[in-house]
């Protein structure tokens, strides 16, 4: 059964008469796809631009759903590049999150000895390394010379390779102010 909206949306896309529309509708059983490829067989509709193939077998749902909400040509090809942007764009804001969510459950340690002086999520650290590194660099940097030590502490900190370099950096800091005394 063919529906006033049915023909009207084939007589917009395939630019044929209501009578074509409504004859080439009840052909293919109400499918716009299957309407659409009858007219191309009878010469009333042009094939579209980019030599492709025509099948009566649906290959895939997105396809015919693209045609059956009006797309045509290559617009139907946007809807898929939409659904993809947003999916990326989703994927991205998931990234996003989870990193937020472990930089928050770790914490960037500023250590004098023993003694903790100072402790900060590695959100934080990392977004004034990132909005201000002309301060925060230095003073990390003078910090060493003046015996602080930093380390990052947490859950995903277990293995200690980046505490074990930012130690080696404390021990040649140390050492360098020590040639620079002699």
């Amino acid at each position: 059964m063919t529906t006033l909206e049915q023909v009207e949306k084939l007589r917009a896309m395939a630019n044929v008469t209501y009578d074509e529309a409504k004859t080439a509708l009840e052909a293919a059983n109400g499918d716009l796809l299957e309407a659409i490829i009858y007219l191309e067989k009878q010469g009333k509709v042009n094939e579209p631009s980019g030599g492709g193939y025509y099948s009566s077998q649906k290959t895939s749902d997105t396809y015919s759903e693209s045609y059956k909400e009006g797309c045509w040509d290559k617009k139907a090809h946007c809807h898929h590049h939409g659904a993809g942007f947003s999916s990326m764009v989703k994927k991205l804001g998931h990234f996003c999150m989870k990193l937020i969510r472990k930089g928050n459950a770790n914490s960037f340690e500023v250590l004098k000895g023993e003694e903790s002086k100072a402790s900060a999520p590695v959100t934080g650290f990392a977004l004034l390394l990132i909005f201000a590194p002309w301060i925060t660099i230095p003073l990390i940097i003078i910090g060493l010379f003046f015996g602080f030590r930093y380390r990052f502490n947490g859950p995903d900190f277990s293995n200690n390779t980046v505490n074990d370099a930012i130690n080696s950096a404390a021990d040649a800091a140390v050492n360098l102010k020590k040639s620079m005394d002699k």
